[in-house]
């Protein structure tokens, strides 16, 4: 018996000898990706009589024709291949299962499974759940080594949770720095596809920059796709200008006015989002409520309706920048349906918390959703969003267009707080500005007669200084 495995390039070898619980490899387009995964799985079947692997991507096709198939013909003298379980057996006892996940009902096949090691081939393409979930099969009392493989590119519905371990390693309280290792590997590290394919690198080139940039740099901030390509979570400096969405929290005035956005979500997380609205009509997201539903934070009970509610008013009438204040609450429609029983708003005026029926129209509402984080040409937008609001600042930066719809947003992505954005955009309308991060600072005497130095304009005071300038 003999099986060629051909010679691994540096960041592959990196890959292959990783030893940690979680190894993360790509980042980039043509990095070798799937060779990886399938020389692992193979060195891990021969060297451990009887482990158990599994290999997940997200369609049954992609599973099949990137690796079932490569994988039994180069197996096929010492295995046999299960067509009905999907897995390969080989004559050592090792075995290899294949399992897709394009919704998470496909989860339901991994219950009560064990696996010793398990591959998330394009991980990213998985949501957060899906990948937490089968991971969670990783056990068992055995001396085999008990590991997760992830290879992915930037983008897609898991990219907020892969960058936050292997990029970012923002890691949470049960979550051990140790364990996570992170290899970037890019197409001119992948010296087989350069040598077969040595035009890859310049079709890569040639992209338009967003997806250049995330195709052939691996940069995890910015991804082609992406819904709100214009929102800025860290501050961009164009022509001497500081452009900006997320900006330090401060005292609301007495005088602004306060609005409260709602999405349920039912089966899904709900959201919740207090605006405040200057007299310039702009507006700021000072708070936010968000929740999944199976558990409230640090209970082991569900988020049901009269707990939601109960928390927001409780919220209302205690937070100094929400108590004795009129707050105008605006809400999907579909909470008002009530087919059993009391609808979601009855039982939020029930808990004193009252909302109007929102316009729900999806493209004119993404349309004001992009007009309020549109930058004039001084490099102003509409919406502000306080720095302490870190579920808008992590899920809006990651939702997609959808594929069959081209100006709507993909409804698979986490959009809960799109959607109440959204309703509170509708809300209260604008029409489109003329964005143009620009420098027209020389061309506008008024900045020189008004001695008003380019570099001093910040949130806090534009809106004074844009009506000199206007």
């Amino acid at each position: 018996m003999n099986i060629v495995i051909s010679a691994p390039s540096p960041k592959q070898m990196e890959f292959l000898r990783a030893k940690t619980k979680y190894v993360a490899y790509g980042g980039a387009r043509g990095g070798g990706k799937s060779w990886s995964v399938q020389t692992k799985c193979v060195l891990m079947a021969l060297k451990h009589a009887g482990i158990r692997q599994l290999i997940v991507r997200r369609t049954y096709p992609e599973l099949i024709n990137n690796h079932v198939n490569t994988l039994r013909a180069q197996l096929r003298e010492c295995s046999r291949y299960n067509d009905r379980d999907k897995c390969i057996v080989l004559n050592n006892g090792s075995r290899i299962d294949f399992q897709y996940c394009a919704k998470d009902a496909d989860l339901d096949r991994l219950q009560g499974v064990e696996y010793d090691i398990i591959y998330l081939d394009e991980a990213t393409q998985l949501s957060e759940w899906q990948m937490k979930t089968i991971t969670a099969c990783v056990r068992g009392v055995n001396d085999f080594p008990k590991r997760v493989y992830y290879t992915c590119n930037p983008g897609g519905q898991g990219h907020a949770y892969i960058k936050r371990l292997f990029v970012d390693r923002k890691f949470q309280e049960e979550e051990d720095p140790n364990d996570y290792t992170f290899i970037q590997a890019l197409v001119t590290d992948n010296k087989a596809l350069m040598t077969a394919n040595p035009e890859y690198v310049k079709q890569l080139e040639a992209l338009p920059p967003k997806l250049r940039d995330a195709w052939r740099y691996g940069s995890w901030d910015v991804y082609e796709g992406q819904f709100f390509e214009e929102f800025l979570d860290e501050p961009k400096h164009y022509a001497d200008r500081v452009h900006t969405h997320v900006i330090d929290p401060f005292e609301i005035p007495d005088g602004w006015l306060i609005y409260r956005s709602f999405d349920w979500g039912y089966a899904k997380p709900f959201s919740c989002g207090w605006w405040a609205v200057d007299y310039d009509g702009v507006l700021y997201r000072i708070f936010e409520l968000y929740g999944c539903r199976d558990k409230m934070p640090n209970e082991g009970v569900k988020w049901t309706p009269e707990h939601v509610f109960n928390e927001i008013h409780r919220i209302e009438t205690e937070h100094r920048w929400l108590k004795n204040r009129t707050i105008h609450g605006v809400a999907d429609p579909a909470i008002w349906n009530s087919e059993t029983g009391k609808s979601i708003a009855e039982v939020a005026a029930e808990c004193g918390v009252y909302f109007q029926k929102g316009d729900h129209q999806r493209l004119p509402g993404w349309m004001q959703v992009h007009y309020r984080m549109a930058f004039d040409r001084n490099g102003f937008p509409m919406m502000y969003i306080f720095k302490t609001c870190k579920a808008f600042i992590r899920t809006i930066p990651l939702l997609m267009y959808d594929e069959h719809k081209a100006e709507d947003l993909d409804t698979d992505g986490e959009d809960h707080v799109a959607d109440e954005v959204r309703y509170m955009c509708m809300a209260r309308p604008i029409k489109p500005m003329h964005s143009a991060p620009t420098d027209d600072y020389s061309g506008n005497p008024m900045f020189q007669y008004l001695d008003i130095d380019k570099k001093d304009l910040s949130p806090a005071t534009h809106h004074r200084r844009m009506e000199i300038i206007e």
